[in-house]
């Protein structure tokens, strides 16, 4: 998605979170797509402690080296990506599939309400900025 730029960090953090919420839907979306591929290692997608690092000022807080430099902002949500990981097989039996199509789709429903909570948010914020930019009417 090409880079919007907002108006301040919640409208930042909404889009992220809209980013990162359809990539977890694509992984989501490839594991139930797998549930019967001999061999295949569920995925899983993270990227909650990411933001609440950035959020917080945690470790990737961007520092300025010179005096001279432009203030940096601490919520540069472009760096949260989010972790992937690999759910081996360690049973050694069966046909070495991981995916359970049960928790694949609670975690589908729980991603589907997170990102339809996060439209209703900056649909919220549009529409506050909407009104104060006609002058309340």
């Amino acid at each position: 998605m090409p880079k919007i730029h907002q108006f301040d960090t919640t409208m930042q953090l909404l889009h992220k979170v809209l980013d990162l919420r359809s990539k977890n839907q694509e992984i989501i979306d490839s594991n139930i797509a797998n549930a019967e591929t001999p061999g295949f290692s569920a995925r899983s997608f993270t990227f909650e402690e990411q933001l609440k690092s950035i959020l917080s000022g945690g470790d990737m807080t961007p520092v300025a080296t010179q005096p001279n430099h432009i203030p940096l902002s601490s919520t540069d949500f472009d760096q949260a990506t989010g972790t992937i990981s690999i759910k081996r097989d360690t049973t050694g039996i069966g046909d070495e599939n991981t995916v359970s199509v049960d928790q694949e789709m609670v975690k589908l429903s729980e991603n589907e309400i997170l990102y339809e909570a996060a439209i209703a948010m900056l649909n919220k914020k549009l529409a506050m900025l909407k009104y104060a930019a006609s002058g309340g009417m």
